[in-house]
């Protein structure tokens, strides 16, 4: 691979090919069901739609700079991976949507029963191989995160489309919906690799604040993003009345008839022709794309800083170049 021209995740992606390869097949033995097909169906159609892997590719990767050199960290990366596909199951439900990475979502294409419960089946599968390393302290960081997520996402349900929402309730939303796999991913790995407690505090940093970056471009892209690249509409977050950091921005720096505008379109829903564009020229009037943007400078430079406290080595500077990177989808 051209290193010169390919991007941090696959970079990443190619040094530890050895270890996602072994993941990868993990994944397709245990997201088999010899009594239910519909599970590997379902499972599959998600697992194999073309995303990154990046927070399994962050277990290996804090794993390898901490010199674990056992077969755990494959365990726990599939963990991961199973955790996150388990999520986006439930959260397609949950949001209705009918899209997701440019393809049609598996409760389109089946029924919001499958993917509930094999979501379901995939969290079980989860954990057990999460117990399969051994490690009662892996056993409990993956189940905390598993937890905080579940959490994050009921927060959101109540104070997505509440006016009174502020930047402190969205950070812990993002805290729990997104970051908390990031940092439970890059955790594991140190932990599984018996590395430091310094070390191991570093990698949760930096999974943490990477993870908050990765949610605020996430929702940046909703209305600055290409649909083609992002395999998501302009405008999808707005209309699904989810106040994200832009509209969060925009309403604490409306006055009296611009919040009587995003209260109709987000706290009751009666959303008419034209009203996504008038949210963008809002958005615009305020800078709140551009002041989104530097907050996820922000947190992708905070993300570097933890790194300092690991050991140097090649995947490093890959994590390194990979929290540029995340911000920089939006440049």
């Amino acid at each position: 691979m051209d290193h010169s021209t390919s991007k941090p995740h696959e970079q990443l992606a190619a040094h530890l090919g050895a270890g996602m390869d072994a993941v990868n097949v993990l994944i397709r033995d245990r997201m088999a069901s010899r009594h239910a097909p519909r599970i590997p169906e379902v499972t599959a159609h998600l697992v194999e739609a073309g995303g990154k892997r990046l927070r399994p590719m962050l277990t290996l990767a804090a794993a390898e700079i901490c010199g674990y050199d056992g077969p755990y960290h494959v365990h726990l990366a599939a963990t991961v991976e199973f955790i996150h596909t388990a999520t986006l199951l439930h959260d397609d439900v949950v949001d209705e949507s009918g899209q997701r990475r440019g393809r049609p979502t598996a409760n389109l294409l089946w029924d919001n029963k499958s993917s509930v419960l094999v979501g379901d089946y995939l969290f079980s599968r989860s954990f057990q191989l999460m117990v399969e390393t051994g490690s009662l302290r892996v056993l409990d960081i993956l189940a905390n995160a598993s937890a905080t997520i579940a959490e994050g996402e009921v927060l959101q349900l109540t104070a997505a489309q509440d006016l009174a929402t502020d930047e402190a309730i969205y950070l812990q939303i993002v805290r729990g919906k997104t970051a908390a796999l990031f940092s439970a991913a890059m955790e594991v790995g140190g932990v599984i690799a018996q590395a430091p407690e310094a070390q191991i505090k570093a990698l949760y940093g930096y999974g943490d604040a990477l993870g908050i970056a990765f949610q605020i471009v996430d929702d940046l892209l909703d209305y600055s993003g290409d649909t083609a690249a992002t395999g998501k509409n302009v405008g999808d977050d707005f209309r699904e009345r989810k106040l994200t950091l832009p509209v969060i921005k925009a309403v604490a720096k409306s006055d009296a008839e611009e919040r009587a505008f995003w209260r109709r379109t987000i706290e009751k829903g009666d959303q008419r022709d034209g009203d996504l564009a008038h949210a963008l020229a809002l958005l615009h009037k305020h800078d709140t794309l551009v002041a989104t943007k530097n907050d996820a400078l922000e947190w992708a430079a905070k993300a570097k800083s933890a790194l300092s406290g690991v050991p140097e080595h090649p995947v490093r500077q890959m994590l390194l170049d990979l929290a540029d990177y995340v911000v920089a989808r939006i440049s």
